[in-house]
């Protein structure tokens, strides 16, 4: 009696990469003689799951010696082996065994974690204002279906654009997420987070990119007196350079007088701000000599190898109001010349005595 049919339990099965699956199926009769074998795939380029002979590491029989019972099982489970899964009867021949019935099919879905998320930020630091862009990465995962949130400091952001690939079917995908920031001067203490969701994972996945790592503030600097100008002649003057809210720290401060770098200058150590960014200050002292009467003091920073940045302030001494018409001497009794101060000119005059 010929075999009626091939009886597969089930025409699905949907495993997690590394379990054990099992594949049903029996054999009704025991004729023709002939063996049972599995196959993935179908036509020339099916491939040998399990036979009798041969070695298949990963397959067992779950019924051994059974000549009705076929059923498998797959071990260690790997994406690749998602795919059709065909029990087929051979009939014995001469030379080659023939193939004599197949069963429908049973399709295997391997569900594959996705692999730990890694964000990348711009190619090199960027300011305050205009949207910069991130990107999130993960692959190996199957089934395709994947989840992709983008959080800043726990809120969501908007409109992020994802694409898995590849767009026909696969054994595992692979998930490219990005998505535009517009960063500001208090983004040195904000993180970014990329968030997915998959069927695998009993819980989200996440990774966290601190926005400092792509962040440049630079430097707001200002230069003040001390005291304000107009100054008395031959007094002290300090000047003050206050570079302030710069991130990252490396900054490096100078001064010049008239155009020529000064080292009298006295630098305070850099003091971080509540936002994260920085600030550094230093200090010149100098004395208001009528030579240096229209100075220009010029501070300049220089942050993190960008071009300098400077601030000045000029040195303007106070003329004090001459006393017009005073005389500086006596009159001589002897007719001698006089000199007097008027309007802030030295006058000789040659007085008469009558």
């Amino acid at each position: 009696i010929y075999p009626r049919k091939l009886m597969l339990r089930y025409g699905a099965v949907s495993v997690s990469a590394g379990e054990t699956f099992t594949l049903n199926c029996s054999v009704t009769g025991l004729t023709p003689v002939g063996p049972v074998k599995w196959f993935k795939g179908s036509g020339s380029g099916r491939q040998l799951v399990y036979e009798e002979k041969g070695s298949f590491p990963r397959v067992t029989r779950a019924v051994r010696g059974s000549e009705t019972d076929f059923t498998i099982r797959i071990s260690d489970t790997r994406s690749e082996d998602a795919g059709i899964y065909h029990c087929v009867k051979f009939k014995k021949g001469l030379k080659t065994d023939e193939e004599f019935r197949s069963g429908a099919g049973t399709t295997v879905s391997v569900g594959a974690r996705p692999s730990a998320p890694s964000v990348s930020g711009p190619p090199s630091r960027a300011v305050p204002g205009p949207p910069v862009t991130f990107t999130c990465t993960s692959g190996g995962f199957s089934p395709r279906d994947i989840t992709v949130t983008w959080l800043k400091n726990g809120a969501k952001l908007p409109d992020p654009q994802t694409q898995v690939l590849p767009e026909l079917q696969s054994i595992s995908y692979n998930m490219s997420s990005t998505v535009g920031v517009s960063l500001t001067r208090g983004d040195a203490r904000s993180q970014l987070t990329c968030q997915i969701e998959h069927s695998t994972l009993p819980a989200p996945l996440r990774v966290t990119y601190n926005l400092s790592d792509a962040l440049r503030v630079p430097p707001r600097p200002r230069v003040d007196t001390d005291p304000a100008a107009p100054v008395t002649l031959n007094k002290p003057v300090t000047f003050t350079c206050c570079a302030e809210g710069f991130y990252p720290k490396d900054a490096n401060l100078t001064w010049l007088e008239n155009g020529s770098e000064t080292n009298l200058g006295k630098p305070s150590p850099l003091a971080e701000n509540p936002d994260g960014t920085y600030t550094l200050q230093s200090s010149l002292e100098v004395n208001a000599t009528e030579q240096r009467n229209q100075s220009m003091f010029t501070c300049r920073v220089v942050h993190d190898s960008q071009p300098p940045i400077s601030a000045s302030a000029m040195l303007r001494l106070s003329q004090p109001p001459a006393e017009s018409g005073k005389c500086l001497a006596d009159i001589a009794g002897d007719g001698s010349p006089v000199a007097l101060l008027n309007g802030g000119s030295w006058l000789s005059i040659h007085p008469q005595i009558h």
